[in-house]
């Protein structure tokens, strides 16, 4: 069993509520534990994590946030550079499943964010543990 870290932007409460509860379930049924913890935005999730790296209290990291376009470049930032900072830190090794959707509106991020549906939450808890076994699988 592994202990897992959900870090949360919760800016649209129903569709982060059907995101966490994917991952959740995927982890949970996996027999691993898991905390959640919520973080202002989806700039803020990298940081959240490496600080919790530190703490040595988890094995692996899920991200969940929704970025939806808006009318300004602000869209561009939040999804690059959170998908950025997620990177190095899972080229450090840390084993980070990735559930932060960025989408055109509401309506393809609830698609997306449902459990019964796409189930972005569940594939990221997936990706997680699938990176944590081969952190384990080569000793790292």
């Amino acid at each position: 069993m592994a202990n897992f870290l959900i870090v949360e932007a919760r800016f649209y409460d129903h569709l982060n509520d059907m995101l966490v509860e994917g991952a959740r379930a995927a982890l949970t049924d996996a027999g691993h534990s898991v905390e959640v913890l919520t973080v202002p935005g989806a700039l803020e999730i990298p940081g959240a994590i490496a600080l919790a790296v530190e703490s040595g209290r988890y094995d692996g990291f899920v991200a969940i946030g929704i970025v939806i376009r808006g009318e300004t470049y602000h869209f561009e930032i939040v999804a690059g550079e959170s998908a950025r900072g997620i990177m190095a830190l899972t080229m450090d090794g840390i084993a980070i499943g990735n559930g932060i959707i960025t989408v055109e509106n509401e309506d393809q991020a609830l698609v997306r964010a449902d459990p019964a549906q796409k189930n972005k939450g569940g594939e990221a808890a997936r990706a997680a543990v699938a990176l944590l076994d081969l952190r384990k699988r080569y000793a790292l």
